[in-house]
This record gives C-alpha cells, sequence and structure tokens, in this order.
C-alpha cells in the first residue's frame, strides 16, 4: 500500500491514512479534525462511545471541504446491538449532523450475545442498501468471529478495526482478514495503549516509540519515531489511523508518503511483537466493559 487510497471490496475508495479520535476531548476534537483535514486527510474515524461525534461534525463543517471529499467512519455500541441498531446509528447520524457515512462499524464482537451481534449486523446492511451507509465493517473480531458472522449472515465486512501496533502485530487476524478481501485497518497504530499497561511490555521499552529499532530508523530517515511506525503499517498494506489533537503532530503524522522501510526493516519491526494486547479483549468483550450512556449525549 504506498498509495493514499485502498479500494474496498465493494469497489469504494478509502483513504489509507486517517485521523482517529479516540480519547479526544470533545472541546478539542472539532479543531483537530479541521486541521486534519487542511492538513490533507480525508478520512475521519470516530464512534458513538468516544462521545465526540457532534465536535467531528463541528469539525468537518469548520473545514470548508465539500462532504463527499471526505471519508466518514464512525461504529455502534454493543449496548445498541440487537433491535436497537437502527435507533444507535440514526442518533449518530443526528450527532455528526451528516446525511450518510461511508463506514460503519461493529465496535465490538460480543460472543456471550453474538445473536444480537448478527442482527445488529443485519440492519446495518439494510441501512446501506437504503443509502445511508456507503460501507459496512466491523471492530476487533478475531478469525472466529468472522467466520461465525459470515455464516449466519453471508456478509463479508469490508474492514475489520483492529488493535494492531509493533507490539501486538496480530499475525493471525490480518491474515484471516487478507483472506476474505477484507482490509484491515489499525487502530492505536502507534502503541499509545502501553502507556497505560507498561507492566506487560518486555522490549525494553514502554512504547513503541521509545524503542530503539523504531528511534533508530527514524534517525536514518530523518523522520520522527511515529512517521517510521505509521509508514510500518501502510507497508504492509495496513490503514490506520493515529490519533492526536496536536496540530504539530497532526501534521506530522501524515508526511510519510515519500519513504518507505526496506523488507528486512519491516521484518526486524514486526519482531517486537509481545503477543499481548494492551486493550480490551474481544473474547470477554461486553457493554458493561466500557460503560456508556450513549443516549445521554
Amino acid at each position: 500500500m504506498t498509495g493514499t487510497t485502498i479500494t474496498l471490496t465493494n469497489g469504494i475508495e478509502m483513504p489509507t491514512l486517517g485521523l482517529g479520535v479516540f480519547l479526544a476531548p470533545a472541546e478539542q476534537t472539532a479543531e483537530a479534525v479541521s486541521t486534519a483535514i487542511g492538513t490533507g486527510y480525508r478520512l475521519i474515524d470516530t464512534a458513538a462511545a468516544y462521545v465526540n461525534e457532534r465536535a467531528v461534525g463541528d469539525g468537518i463543517r469548520a473545514s470548508g471541504v465539500d462532504r463527499d471529499e471526505l471519508f466518514v467512519t464512525t461504529k455502534l455500541w454493543p449496548g445498541q446491538y440487537g433491535d436497537r441498531a437502527v435507533h444507535g446509528f440514526e442518533s449518530s447520524l443526528g450527532r455528526l449532523g451528516l446525511d450518510y457515512v461511508d463506514l460503519y462499524l461493529l465496535h465490538w464482537p460480543v460472543p456471550t450475545d453474538f445473536d444480537a451481534t448478527v442482527q445488529a449486523y443485519r440492519a446495518m446492511d439494510d441501512l446501506r442498501a437504503d443509502g445511508r451507509i456507503r460501507a459496512i465493517g466491523v471492530c476487533n473480531f478475531l478469525p472466529h468471529h468472522l467466520q461465525r458472522l459470515e455464516d449466519e449472515t453471508g456478509l463479508v465486512p469490508t474492514l475489520n478495526q483492529i488493535e494492531l501496533n509493533p507490539f501486538y502485530t496480530q499475525p493471525d487476524t490480518r491474515a484471516a482478514n487478507a483472506e476474505r478481501g477484507i482490509v484491515t485497518q489499525a487502530w492505536a497504530p502507534i502503541g499509545g495503549t502501553y502507556q497505560r499497561k507498561q507492566d506487560v511490555v518486555t522490549n525494553g521499552a514502554p512504547t513503541p516509540l521509545e524503542h530503539p529499532l523504531i528511534t533508530g530508523l527514524a534517525q536514518k530517515y530523518g523522520k520522527t519515531p511515529a512517521q517510521v511506525v505509521i509508514r510500518w503499517h501502510l507497508d504492509h498494506g495496513v490503514s490506520a489511523i493515529p490519533k492526536s489533537v496536536h496540530a504539530t503532530r497532526i501534521v506530522e503524522n501524515f508526511d510519510v508518503f515519500d519513504f518507505s522501510l526496506t523488507l528486512e526493516e519491516i521484518a526486524e519491526i514486526d519482531a517486537l511483537d509481545t503477543g499481548v494486547r494492551a486493550g480490551g479483549d474481544p473474547e470477554s468483550f461486553t457493554a458493561d466493559s466500557y460503560p456508556t450512556d450513549i443516549d445521554a449525549q
């Protein structure tokens, strides 16, 4: 993936690199989104559970860029799976102030109530057929979740957004995505989640950005450690949505299309994998894992 876009299985072009707003305070999100769009980003990723969809919409309108030039993703929270899925979607659309979204995702699998997960996905496909969503996908699905979803719905997601960074590379899930033509997209792509879980890191650095291999490559290429890690994702054919509310970092994170890593360097970064996730566990996730009142927004 050396270009700036990738084609989903339904033929829709999606930018390879976008701005994520997970944990971005609502009061800083609009400016971050407007700054990103002004920098050249065209993919903006949010979620109902991030409690900043309104600010994302404000940032989009403040940017002055036409809606049809942007690719907007949001996500359905597990608490609104089942027969509440359409309500959840319409609420997100209202908060964003948009007529449609480009990509709508199930935020997590819920193995303890997969029937509700399936029901929600079918409702999302109906919304796609009605033209209110351009593409549908999932987040945090492991290979057996993908298989079960396909077995029960006959639908293959266009994209699977997963925790992915040099300390947690998820080769099995990436391979399962590739086998089905599913685009892999990385959340927390530069490994910021490890700042909250340093006890599991065994590579001699608390985050990938501080690892000597990454800092050495940054020096070699005249780039920042974050730029090296983002380039690693793109060289693997993975879409990435790094999060920042700081203008200088937003700009830096987008300046990654003028270099590539060698195959040897990519393999060396791959070898940093700890096999330990820093975020939630898809095998045990429920709406109560991160309690949030979506309708109170």
